[in-house]
């Protein structure tokens, strides 16, 4: 595998395992700087992870427009030592309000996804392009398996010793990549940076001249926004339907993410090459809607356990559409492209908790009179049949 090709996967596998080493801390180190109960900690939780999401909305286009002018290089490497810095900021916050900006310069930072995403298609063949975004997801993926291990076994140092762990981590990432990163922007594909490009909406109003793309960027927003219903409730599901304890909630995210990292790092070219981009989307939305059906209705915990990591064999879905989508880009849209997917992701990350979290409050508090811990999957089954409604209105999409 190229240096620089192991050099994206880090910086995307040191993003995940950044956001979950920090995870089992933050209740104590929310309440250690800012005082108050385990929920007013929780509140604030809440508060954090928003604005990191927002950040990422809102920077996603700009890396990626900055990125498309002045290479990924520099954009790369400086994001990832102001994320290390940001991390040593956070540890030794002794304030609410500097958390607060930590996380949002953590969110800006993110937000380089978009690029380590648009070097690889620069440095991948147009058939290479769905099987390296599929590494990128089992890096991801990877990642929030191994982080918060990690997390829980430092928290015994205390809870500043995450945030030093996920500092030098960055820093040593930076540092591998001064000497292995090259530059694949060239003259041809280069571009003048346009503040028109470089915001959210902008890169949206950009793009909608292409019917094909803007259509599959409708497709991967609703798709983000049903599959971060794992995220979103499924400590509230088990806990609701079978009592689960935290261990067994822990071990079943441990379980779902290695079986996301094999399905996206290997399965995911075996599933391209028998079906091609367009059937292993089609085959994925099918896929994720009776497995949501199924968690929505599943009754034992045993054999919830035995699914939850089965599930993820529908995660072949957002590397066969980015590779469908930087097929369609021009080669100078790369960087553009990707910075709309990352804000597009973002924005999910906002929505879905938000969809998700009332859904299951409304069907278990006995409001509607109906007790359905499982109500919110049904939300995420009827947006994958709206997925597969907006992804066969394609007639080169409805032939797969």
């Amino acid at each position: 595998m190229p240096l620089p090709l192991v050099f994206i996967l880090l910086t995307v596998l040191i993003d995940a395992i950044g956001i979950g080493l920090i995870l089992p801390v933050m209740p104590d180190l929310i309440r250690e700087v800012g005082g108050g109960t385990l929920a007013e900690a929780a509140l604030w939780g809440g508060i954090l992870s928003a604005a990191y999401a927002v950040m990422q909305f809102v920077c996603g286009p700009a890396m990626g427009a900055l990125s498309d002018r002045f290479g990924r290089r520099p954009v790369l490497l400086i994001t990832l030592a102001l994320l290390a810095l940001d991390y040593v900021v956070m540890a030794l916050a002794t304030t609410i309000w500097l958390l607060l900006a930590g996380r949002i310069a953590a969110g800006m930072a993110a937000a380089t996804q978009a690029t380590a995403t648009a070097f690889v298609a620069d440095i991948s063949a147009p058939g290479e392009k769905a099987a390296r975004f599929g590494l990128i997801g089992a890096a991801f993926g990877m990642g929030f398996v191994i982080g918060p291990v990690i997390g829980g076994l430092l928290a015994e140092f205390g809870t500043r010793a995450p945030f030093y762990a996920a500092a030098a981590l960055a820093a040593a990432n930076f540092l591998f990549g001064l000497f292995v990163l090259p530059e694949t922007v060239t003259d041809r594909i280069r571009r003048p940076f346009a503040l028109a490009r470089a915001n959210p909406l902008g890169a949206f109003a950009a793009l909608k001249a292409h019917g094909a793309i803007a259509r599959y960027v409708l497709l991967f927003f609703l798709y983000q926004v049903a599959f971060m219903v794992y995220p979103a409730i499924w400590a509230y599901f088990t806990i609701a339907r079978f009592g689960w304890t935290p261990g067994t909630i822990g071990a079943s995210l441990a379980a779902f993410g290695i079986a996301l990292a094999l399905v996206q790092g290997g399965l995911i070219r075996v599933v391209l090459a028998r079906l091609g981009n367009r059937g292993t989307v089609v085959y994925g939305l099918v896929f994720n809607a009776m497995a949501f059906l199924a968690l929505a209705l599943v009754a034992d915990g045993t054999l919830a356990l035995i699914l939850t990591p089965l599930t993820a064999l529908g995660a072949v879905v957002t590397p066969a559409l980015q590779g469908l989508m930087s097929q369609a880009a021009p080669d100078d849209a790369q960087g553009e492209l990707q910075g709309l997917l990352s804000s597009a992701t973002a924005l999910s990350l906002i929505v879905s908790p938000l969809v998700m979290t009332q859904t299951f409050a409304a069907f278990t508090d006995g409001r509607l009179g109906v007790i359905l811990p499982g109500a919110p999957f049904l939300v995420s089954m009827a947006l994958m049949g709206a997925c597969l409604a907006v992804f066969l209105a394609s007639p080169r999409a409805a032939k797969a």
